[in-house]
């Protein structure tokens, strides 16, 4: 394992990170301070508790999970796309460096880069709602897990992607629907029962659920059921890179 390439690359990408401050930290957080202004402070004192928790603490799990699924994936697509784009990838590959090591490299640093960001916001949280963390040990657990997992799935669409604009459909096509519709503001058991059963075929409900678990210890679903779509997502991901890397997907042309 060649270490000191790993490091170049994670250093590499995060001083992209402190050349971009603006966009890929200060943005997000502002955005998400907007959320707790409007559905937080304003809507939330004017609605009850949710299972004992108050509305603006309870949403948020689901804004920082929100924040990590996208900036996990832009970070992630950004980072390999950009090399690929300018033709500096092929130096990459020529230098004594493996594939395994190039992954870690830019999933490490996308990872680390939706870490800082959702401490970040749990920090500004503070200012607006008070909120607890039953389980501190389980929510790094789940924030590492889907941080790693979702900018894997980044990486994937970078290289996937052979223009700017599919950047960004799967993070605002997919991704962003499907965590609003995951029970970000809201718990499945105020859906009618049809839609309860539908909204259980949404992967991320899954992935909120099992945070906001770790926050209040309640939850929609089963934490462990919780874990293992985790689990399932970070394996499909790491079969499609290990595939990408096989046969040369976009990266051999």
């Amino acid at each position: 394992m060649n270490i000191y390439a790993i490091i170049a690359i994670f250093k590499f990408e995060m001083s992209r990170t402190r050349r971009t401050l603006m966009q890929s930290i200060a943005s997000p957080v502002i955005s998400t301070s907007l959320y707790f202004v409007v559905f937080g402070a304003a809507i939330g004192s004017r609605m009850g508790q949710i299972e004992g928790v108050s509305y603006g603490a309870f949403i948020i799990p689901g804004l920082i999970m929100l924040s990590i699924l996208n900036e996990s994936i832009s970070n992630a697509a950004f980072g390999i796309y950009l090399p690929r784009f300018m033709g500096t990838i092929y130096e990459l590959f020529s230098a004594p460096v493996s594939y395994i090591e190039i992954v870690i490299g830019y999933v490490g640093a996308a990872a680390t880069k939706s870490l800082i960001l959702s401490f970040l916001i749990l920090i500004t949280a503070r200012f607006f709602v008070d909120y607890q963390v039953l389980h501190p040990v389980w929510m790094f657990c789940f924030l590492f897990l889907t941080a790693i997992t979702f900018s894997l799935l980044g990486f994937i669409i970078g290289i996937w992607a052979d223009g700017f604009e599919k950047l960004q459909i799967v993070p605002l096509m997919i991704i962003t629907p499907l965590t609003f519709l995951g029970g970000s503001f809201y718990t499945i058991d105020m859906l009618p029962p049809i839609w309860q059963k539908i909204t259980l075929l949404n992967p991320v409900l899954y992935l909120i659920s099992g945070f906001r678990w770790s926050f209040y210890g309640i939850s929609d679903v089963q934490v462990g059921t919780s874990l293992g779509m985790i689990m399932v997502f970070l394996v499909i991901c790491l079969t499609l890179v290990w595939w990408i890397f096989k046969t040369g997907y976009r990266i051999k042309s």
